[in-house]
């Protein structure tokens, strides 16, 4: 088996960046563990300096199970760019005693290193490590404040969830490589194509791979971890498992949908669609209740996830140029969506920081303690309800289109619905930012990095909502059909 050493240089260069964090944490004295933040970003950093240097043509390795090709490059980009906002966030939150900073760093390197592997997986069994890779480390992350319940139940919901979650998705690529004798996703799809006579056992391997996949991506009915996961964790962890790893997990869906279970489009279009509008009716009807500005998140992220997946609601088994929009519309969502979320989370914890609670009472009056922080907050919201100028009219409105273009009218109308009702949880927090009295007279102290943060968020969700040819530039060029 050949091995291309180019094609493998950023996963190399974080795993040293990985094994540099241990060995610190491991040998060295305490005083000289303040090296731990800088040595993991400074690894991020020659990470992404690595993707950047990779080939443009597509070239594999290991096989044919590690592909680099444009689609993995933007992948890998979005993923360290993610890990460093959440380092730079993470350098003003963690203030707790209880937090091990070497495993807290350790682990989300160690986490960011599935999610550059799978952007370049080509094959079921490198989805499957690469998924187990991203989600590990991500449960001890979410319990690392071992002396809080809630931090332990966080992590112990998120265990269990992803336990059963694992078990069903690999009965279910068991099922594939069973009717099809190979893991290699372009071999599964030339081994489905045409054949008629593997429709039952078809069905149930897809519904148990869409069960696992629902998991990773929070999509109903297997979102119960995440409010109490998102609550109980860090909350730059909530930040990192509501953007990157729930990117990751669409990433590995697309790339086993479109590149192995084309064929059996059919089969698997209805169920998106339904859990689509599901996901979104859900998410958004909970929200509404929601008095913990993290759980709130929480309950968008799952309606957000259902945007996301409803576009794969009018998949065809042969008209690749369908699929190829529907690729479009759902990328182009993930990157605006990344932004969006950021910002929101970053926007929390800067409120949070100053009184130490997560409630969407204390937001009350914040334009008058923080005039810049209440606008960049009221334009991520706004943007994640699809509202002009925002990104987040662009996301919804590609989504909306490849709906009516696939013939999904039903999906549309159920999307419009759901808009409405987001608008409304979004436009109360705004409300209550402008107009009621604050809840205490001081200003919020804005550290320079994580307002730095909310600042190139903002800038950039605004941007893109003016100029939203610039993703759809990225996302049209990454066709792997």
């Amino acid at each position: 088996m050949d091995v291309n050493l180019h094609a493998l240089l950023p996963e190399l260069v974080l795993t040293l960046a990985i094994c540099g964090v241990i060995g610190i944490d491991l040998f060295l004295p305490d005083w000289l563990r303040w090296t731990l933040m800088p040595l993991a970003f400074l690894g991020v950093l020659a990470t992404l300096g690595a993707v950047l240097i990779l080939p443009d043509l597509p070239v594999d390795t290991l096989g044919g199970m590690f592909v680099v090709d444009k689609f993995a490059v933007l992948f890998k980009v979005v993923f360290c760019l993610a890990g460093l906002v959440v380092f730079v966030i993470s350098s003003d939150y963690l203030k707790e005693d209880d937090i091990h900073r070497g495993e807290y760093y350790s682990m989300l390197l160690c986490s960011l290193l599935g999610m550059l592997t799978i952007a370049s997986s080509r094959d079921l069994i490198a989805i499957f490590v690469s998924l187990e890779l991203i989600t590990l480390p991500a449960i001890v992350l979410a319990g690392i404040r071992k002396n809080d319940l809630r931090s332990n139940e966080a992590a112990l919901k998120f265990f269990l969830f992803s336990v059963l979650s694992t078990a069903l998705m690999l009965f279910g690529m068991s099922l594939i490589y069973g009717i099809t004798g190979s893991t290699n996703l372009a071999d599964i799809s030339a081994a489905l194509t045409g054949r008629s006579d593997l429709t039952e056992i078809a069905v149930l391997s897809v519904f148990f791979i869409i069960v696992g996949f629902g998991f990773k991506i929070s999509v109903f009915p297997f979102q119960w971890w995440v409010p109490d996961t998102y609550e109980g964790a860090p909350v730059p962890i909530a930040a990192f498992l509501s953007v990157a790893s729930k990117t990751a997990g669409f990433v590995g869906l697309f790339l086993v949908m479109f590149l192995g279970l084309a064929p059996l489009a059919d089969v698997w279009r209805p169920l998106f669609g339904i859990l689509g509008v599901v996901t979104i009716t859900f998410g958004n009807l909970v929200a509404l209740q929601q008095r913990n500005i993290v759980r709130l998140l929480a309950y968008s992220s799952i309606a957000q996830a259902g945007y996301m997946v409803l576009p794969l609601g009018v998949a065809s088994a042969t008209d690749s140029g369908m699929n190829e929009s529907i690729l479009f519309a759902s990328i182009s969502y993930l990157l605006i969506y990344a932004f969006m979320e950021y910002g929101a989370f970053s926007s929390a914890i800067a409120v949070g920081r100053q009184g130490g609670s997560y409630l969407i009472k204390d937001y009350a009056g914040l334009f008058s303690r923080s005039p810049v922080l209440a606008l960049s907050l009221t334009a991520f919201l706004l943007s994640l309800a699809g509202i002009p100028p925002f990104a987040g009219w662009w996301a919804k409105f590609v989504v909306f289109g490849v709906l009516i273009e696939g013939g999904g009218l039903w999906l549309a109308a159920a999307m419009a619905v759901n808009t409405v009702i987001a608008l409304f949880y979004y436009v109360m927090i705004i409300k209550r930012m402008v107009l009621e009295r604050p809840p205490a007279t001081e200003p919020i102290k804005m550290p320079i990095k994580l307002g730095g943060v909310i600042a190139m968020a903002a800038v950039v969700v605004l941007v893109l909502g003016v100029v939203p040819d610039t993703v759809g530039r990225l996302a049209s060029d990454l066709s792997f059909f």
